[in-house]
């Protein structure tokens, strides 16, 4: 389903099966990688520590899923991803990269084994397409068959300390007994899902798998138990928190994906771009504590009056009560505790903190 814009030199922005629900639930809606999102409901700061204190759900349907199958599968995404999906097993998934011939990142993804011989892929919205290319062009040569079920599925991320609390109830299946990254089959509400244990806000909480017909009426069905909508700007706000990497931000095709602590992703295995991606990455991530004024993408990060860097996400924490940010440095000021930000001419103080800023319970 496609909108129909008010100025018609602008492009048209996709929407997902929630998009009715959005509205009839005053969400702010805005334009998010091509697609009509909605960026808040009540306000930023109530989803948000709705999230942390009890649950709170999120519409992910523009994410994009692939199914990728056939006996040669396994040595397929073997080639094109950092991490061993050899050590996957039914009903497990995992987080993975899909590297670049140059030792860029085209995504970051999450990989969910079906069954033998059967993957599903989750990639980021504003690189379906691309991703698509990517596999299509490097499964030449292998028995693979790879299918895009991106519009056949809503994607509904149900996420806080609560969320087993309030949804074991409505499921035959017992939850807490599924560890972190399960993936299995269950009723939820009455409808047939698939639940994963995964999620993006550094809380514990399910991610549902529904038909894209049936996703309205669950989001309505999941209200009326007392989980709180949230938007975008909660889930930019929570993620940064995590200190999760956000693709186009502290991971692109340009940025070295080691720059970040996350180079256990990267396994001792034959895969695309390996001799650039395994190169000592000339720049770190590090996490940044301000005390009264927020930072943005873009802006410069200085050590000892030198430019070393720049700011790649940044926000006014509402759990830690002062502004963070996450920021690209070079490697030889990576160790450095103290930093200066530059907002509008004027250079603020800026204190290195470990990330992740936040830790869930």
């Amino acid at each position: 389903m496609t909108q129909t814009p008010e100025n018609p030199t602008e492009p048209t922005l996709k929407r997902t099966p929630l998009h009715a629900a959005h509205l009839r639930a005053g969400a702010r809606m805005v334009p998010f990688g091509g697609w009509d999102m909605p960026v808040q409901y009540a306000g930023l700061k109530a989803e948000h520590d709705a999230v942390r204190s009890s649950a709170g759900m999120f519409d992910v349907s523009h994410m994009g899923e692939f199914r990728v199958g056939g006996p040669g599968a396994l040595a397929f995404l073997q080639g094109v991803t950092t991490n061993d999906v050899s050590k996957l097993r039914p009903g497990r998934a995992h987080y993975n990269w899909l590297p670049g011939e140059s030792g860029g990142l085209i995504d970051d993804i999450y990989i969910y084994m079906v069954a033998e011989g059967e993957y599903l892929l989750v990639v980021n919205a504003g690189n379906i397409d691309k991703d698509w290319a990517h596999l299509q062009r490097h499964a030449a040569g292998h028995n693979v068959t790879l299918t895009d079920e991106s519009d056949q599925w809503a994607l509904l991320a149900v996420q806080g300390p609560k969320t087993l609390e309030l949804l074991q109830p409505f499921s035959d299946t017992d939850l807490a007994a599924r560890k972190k990254n399960a993936y299995f089959a269950a009723r939820l509400l009455g409808f047939n899902v698939m639940l994963a244990r995964t999620g993006y806000t550094g809380e514990d909480g399910f991610e549902v798998f529904i038909d894209a017909s049936q996703a309205e009426t669950l989001w309505d069905k999941l209200l009326e138990a007392g989980v709180t909508p949230a938007g975008l700007g909660a889930r930019d706000t929570l993620r940064l928190e995590a200190g999760f990497p956000l693709y186009g931000h502290e991971f692109s095709e340009t940025i070295h994906p080691l720059s970040s602590s996350y180079g256990w992703v990267v396994k001792d295995k034959e895969h695309l771009g390996r001799t650039h991606i395994t190169a000592a990455p000339p720049q770190r991530l590090i996490g940044l504590r301000l005390e009264r004024v927020p930072v943005r993408e873009g802006y410069p990060v200085y050590a000892d009056g030198v430019q070393v860097g720049t700011v790649t996400s940044g926000s006014s924490s509402p759990t830690l009560g002062h502004p963070i940010a996450m920021a690209l440095v070079d490697a030889a000021h990576a160790e450095s505790e103290s930093f200066e930000v530059e907002v509008r001419g004027k250079r603020h103080p800026a204190t290195r903190m470990a990330l992740p800023f936040y830790r869930g319970a």
